[in-house]
């Protein structure tokens, strides 16, 4: 390896472990508002944190308490069977990122708990197999040790901070998502996946329970991005010219 490609090879890295921070910075911080609603929702101290630590995974957590919210405990049932429904797309996440996670299988059995949707999208965003391996556990890691931190800071001073989600502490998970995703739409293709994913999730959310729109759109996502329509029309456009 030449000392430029080294150097080259060093830069993805480093861009990988500044992407992983902030995302995991900003995501994180959403925790506080899972704690302080779980708390509100009729949940123990302890329950909020035992669910962050087991579960981690943001969607299915917050629709498990809103429904707990809605209905109390004999809700249950339904709060269980949604939240396993959303977790399903970790599966998804996970055979994709076998390859790039590698190693014998108890690496891969180790990241499991760390394939959520911010980890994936970090990683698939590296340009190198280094670079997105990287990113991956940055970001996963990093994303459970302040989620749970921020869990139990939410869960014990819910009652002192008020309605929490007037700190948009979920603007700012977005926000680092979108900052992520933003200079990967460069063809009509990605915009479109892009767009007809954003328009779905907004239009399902007034009528679906929280976190089904997203799952939906993902659906879209990937049914828009399997015809690849307009990247084929790119292509013969530009063959033609």
């Amino acid at each position: 390896m030449t000392a430029h490609s080294a150097s080259g090879a060093s830069a993805e890295v480093r861009r990988a472990w500044r992407q992983g921070v902030a995302v995991a910075s900003a995501t994180g911080l959403y925790g506080v508002s899972f704690g302080a609603l779980a708390v509100a929702a009729g949940l123990d101290v302890w329950q909020a944190c035992v669910m962050s630590l087991l579960m981690f995974t943001g969607g299915s957590q917050f629709a498990f308490v809103g429904v707990i919210a809605s209905g109390g405990p004999a809700a249950a049932p339904s709060a269980i069977a949604l939240a396993a429904l959303l977790g399903l797309r970790n599966a998804a996440y996970a055979v994709r990122m076998s390859p790039i996670v590698g190693g014998p299988w108890w690496r891969r059995m180790l990241a499991a708990p760390f394939t959520i949707d911010e980890s994936t999208a970090v990683a698939l965003a590296q340009d190198d197999e280094r670079s997105r391996r990287v990113g991956f556990w940055v970001t996963g890691v990093g994303i459970y040790v302040t989620w749970n931190l921020t869990t139990l800071v939410g869960a014990l001073l819910g009652d002192v901070m008020g309605d929490v989600r007037a700190y948009g502490l979920d603007a700012a998970a977005a926000a680092a998502m979108l900052a992520l995703l933003w200079p990967r739409l460069r063809s009509r293709q990605a915009v479109a996946v892009g767009v007809a994913a954003a328009v779905i999730a907004v239009a399902l959310t007034p009528a679906l329970p929280p976190g089904l729109p997203v799952l939906v759109a993902a659906l879209v996502a990937v049914a828009v991005g399997w015809t690849d329509w307009l990247g084929r029309r790119e292509h013969d456009g530009g063959g033609r010219r």
